[in-house]
């Protein structure tokens, strides 16, 4: 079991390894001085060794205080005439049901898994269980640290904080058992990445009880929790016996990773379809316009459905909301005074949902998968000066389209601040308008600049650029911490105007500069 469980970190180290040398010489400024032979340099292979072990530490510790901090003790806030014991162990309990069987672990049909057991033959029972033992001790350790760090700040009892991580873990195992039950008597193996209808289902009444109940002031009492938490316990305890003696490993994962490829291939396939559905095949379609003009307005009129419809049906939902919160008004009008107050103080949240909103992502993935990939196949595509014209014609296009949910929703900030009282300074209201509009042009920009900049895909349109994601993911993550903030609209409005008409000009000059070279097919 030791060989196998050794084996095992070695085949995922690897994989881990190659992918941070490969990151490592996409990043445009250490491309160059890295070296053709990277993956033989024995520092260079060290140093991502290491960098493999710090995550592997961190990946214990690091999902779970994010769920905690998120899903369960910061949802839990909301509910302020709740008692946060007991919604704090409401949440987890549902919640943890949900990850028995959509997280199991065992039913994971991963690469490793891949490798180990059909391409190297490898014992499959030795490698599951140590795999799944292993998994399911950093389980233990993050629930039990987590557990006891967010449980006491919630006032939940000690010895209660310390049953979480054996909960989870017993609840984990019985779902499991139960599962490889299933297969003996049907034949049919579990999936995690191909959950029922069934499991779905269940999974969103879940998150309704989970969530929805405590807001009606009803949670499960916390000695039911505990009783429900021993009994998983001692049913882990049985489960545990049935995964060590079940027999039928190999068997079992010859069908899931099967299942699996096949359903990779049906994804691609419906990907396929789906983009050539919603792709009009109008011939009619034309345009009187030359060049580059007359190729950007054909691919704007071919892709309707992707790029308007999308931003119209976003922008009658915000119009909704809106038409909702003065109803609101009308109906409640002691909630306008905070009200008034948040929208005076919380634009730093607008940006996270311009964020949301912003069709930048799904605009350029289009203008590669059905334009790029064939057009950078040409020199003359990729001339400094077409470049840059090129890429002004698409930016007034995508903000164009950002442009109608941003006006929508910054007319109806405007209009639920006068409704809500109003505010002395009347350079709100205007603030309030522009500082919306210049966050869906930034968020436009930025999409656009980075695609120019670090384009992606390759020649089969698949995602090879860890510079790329590493730059959404900075994105998303500067977008959720300025959540947190809290600053005058007046203030932070100009701010964020500012920053708009600054980050234009600067990535017009980056991409007139750099993307000749950046912007062409990857490897």
């Amino acid at each position: 079991m030791n060989r196998t469980l050794q084996i095992s970190f070695s085949l995922k180290n690897t994989y881990r390894v190659n992918s941070i040398l490969y990151s490592l010489k996409q990043i445009p400024l250490l491309k160059r001085l890295l070296p053709q032979t990277l993956y033989q340099v024995r520092g260079l292979k060290i140093f991502a060794n290491v960098l493999s072990a710090v995550w592997e530490v961190i990946s214990v510790f690091l999902g779970k205080l994010l769920y905690f901090a998120t899903m369960v003790t910061g949802v839990g806030f909301l509910y302020k005439t709740a008692v946060p014991e007991q919604v704090f162990l409401h949440i987890l309990l549902f919640l943890t049901v949900i990850g028995s069987f959509a997280n199991t672990y065992l039913f994971n049909p991963s690469r490793d898994k891949y490798y180990a057991m059909i391409l190297m033959r490898m014992d499959a029972k030795e490698y599951a269980l140590a795999n799944y033992g292993y998994a399911l001790l950093k389980v233990f350790l993050g629930f039990l640290l987590c557990g006891l760090l967010f449980g006491l700040m919630q006032g939940v009892a000690v010895w209660q904080c310390l049953l979480i991580p054996f909960f989870v873990v017993g609840l984990k195992l019985t779902m499991a058992a139960s599962s490889l039950y299933h297969y003996e008597k049907t034949g049919k193996a579990a999936n995690e990445n191909g959950l029922t209808k069934y499991a779905w289902i269940g999974m969103v009444l879940l998150l309704a009880a989970a969530y929805g109940l405590p807001a009606f002031g009803v949670v499960v009492p916390s000695a039911a929790v505990a009783v429900l938490m021993l009994l998983s316990i001692l049913l882990g305890g049985a489960a545990l016996y049935k995964i060590v003696t079940f027999r039928e490993y190999r068997e079992m994962y010859q069908q899931i990773l099967a299942q699996s490829m096949q359903q990779m291939d049906t994804a691609k396939e419906k990907s396929r379809q789906t983009t050539q559905k919603v792709i009009s095949a109008d011939f009619s379609i034309t345009s009187r316009r030359k060049g580059f003009e007359y190729l950007n307005e054909l691919f704007i009129k071919r892709h309707q459905k992707i790029l308007w419809k999308s931003s119209k049906r976003i922008a009658v939902v915000c119009l909704c909301l809106v038409l909702g919160i003065l109803l609101a008004f009308y109906l409640v009008p002691e909630i306008k005074e905070k009200s008034n107050e948040l929208l005076l103080t919380f634009l730093p949240y607008f940006v996270f949902i311009m964020y949301a909103i912003n069709r930048g992502t799904g605009f350029t993935k289009a203008l590669f998968m059905n334009c790029d990939h064939s057009l950078l196949t040409y020199s003359f595509y990729k001339q400094p000066n077409l470049v840059l014209k090129l890429f002004r014609i698409r930016l007034r296009e995508i903000i164009k389209i950002n442009l109608l949910p941003a006006f929508v929703v910054g007319a109806g900030l405007a209009l639920l601040l006068y409704a809500s009282g109003g505010t002395e300074h009347w350079l709100n209201y205007g603030v309030l308008f522009v500082s919306i509009l210049s966050m869906s042009v930034f968020f436009s920009v930025h999409y656009l600049t980075i695609y120019y900049l670090l384009q992606p895909y390759n020649a089969g349109t698949e995602m090879k650029s860890g510079t790329y994601q590493m730059v959404l993911s900075a994105t998303y993550f500067v977008c959720f911490f300025l959540m947190q903030l809290r600053m005058p609209t007046l203030v932070f409005g100009a701010l964020c105007i500012a920053f708009c008409i600054l980050y234009c000009v600067v990535a017009c000059v980056l991409v007139y500069r750099f993307s000749p070279k950046t912007f062409r097919l990857r490897a």
